[in-house]
């Protein structure tokens, strides 16, 4: 089938950069939040960044202005239901997205694909709480969206073979490349990337380096563009957390527990830079380390 309409459920830092990829390439955009002030902030957020586009060359003045007719919101769950694909953006927390999933079923029209930019929850599990899980995928964008070229696609156990070639051909039309993962926990970049996080974290814990020196010693010494630290303050680290706990309960292994350091920070509300404070405090006119 061919995708024309995309809903986007949580106009959060995801939703947001979702939204401005697919009207930036053509598609009419329904974005919807739980509140007006979400929505406003979104919608000049996505009006801003498209302008920086536009200052480096990347898209014409033109292309905004139409990407941005392309783009209306609501505050109606409900109003996503005759689009074509859905894409669910809201907080990792399962049951938010189980509860937004069973809200929007009854609207539904019968071809809608339903998808779910969840990084780590599984797929198949969301998919059986649906009436579609043959039309139901994991489409899981990295951030920020407008930058990151890569999008994983993950099949639940029922998802049929007619929805995941839609969605790669939604994918190629972004002009991202699309990497298939099964489903299991975290799936492929965050089952890499976050426990290598978490163990930066226990370096800290044990006192084997500073947040300055653990940073400096990965991007100088492995050659990444951010530190694990400065990385992990700008994913949330009440967002690593949650992947760390998803990998912890659904694979069972000691490897997977999350630093107890990591818990506490989440604990004190030091969840990076949404915060302003995280493994670095972001209050002064430069980022200072906190350990």
């Amino acid at each position: 089938m061919e995708i024309r309409s995309v809903g986007v459920i949580g106009a959060g830092q995801m939703g947001n950069g979702i939204a401005h990829v697919f009207a930036l390439s053509g598609y009419e955009v329904l974005l919807t939040d739980v509140n007006q002030k979400a929505l406003d902030d979104a919608i000049a957020l996505i009006d801003k960044n498209l302008e920086r586009q536009v200052s480096r060359g990347k898209t014409t003045a033109e292309e905004k202005a139409a990407a941005m007719g392309r783009i209306r919101t609501t505050l109606k769950l409900a109003d996503l239901g005759p689009t074509d694909l859905v894409i669910e953006a809201a907080t990792e927390r399962e049951t938010v997205k189980n509860a937004i999933f069973e809200d929007l079923q009854p609207h539904l029209a019968p071809h809608t694909i339903l998808t779910s930019n969840t990084s780590s929850i599984s797929i198949t599990r969301l998919a059986a709480r649906t009436d579609r899980p043959e039309r139901f995928m994991g489409f899981h964008f990295m951030n920020p969206v407008p930058v990151m070229q890569l999008v994983e696609l993950i099949r639940g156990i029922a998802t049929d073979e007619a929805t995941y070639q839609t969605m790669l051909k939604v994918v190629e039309s972004l002009g991202k490349t699309a990497a298939s993962a099964e489903d299991f926990p975290a799936f492929i970049v965050n089952r890499v990337l976050i426990p290598m996080i978490n163990e930066a974290v226990y370096a800290l814990y044990e006192g084997v380096g500073n947040v300055r020196s653990i940073d400096q010693s990965l991007k100088l010494g492995a050659n990444h563009p951010m530190g694990p630290l400065e990385l992990a303050d700008f994913i949330g680290l009440d967002t690593c957390l949650a992947i760390m706990n998803v990998l912890h309960d659904g694979l069972a292994d000691t490897k997977y527990r999350p630093c107890p350091l990591l818990t506490k920070y989440v604990e004190a509300g030091w969840l990076g830079r949404k915060t302003k404070r995280g493994f670095y405090d972001y209050r002064g006119p430069e980022p200072v380390p906190t350990r």
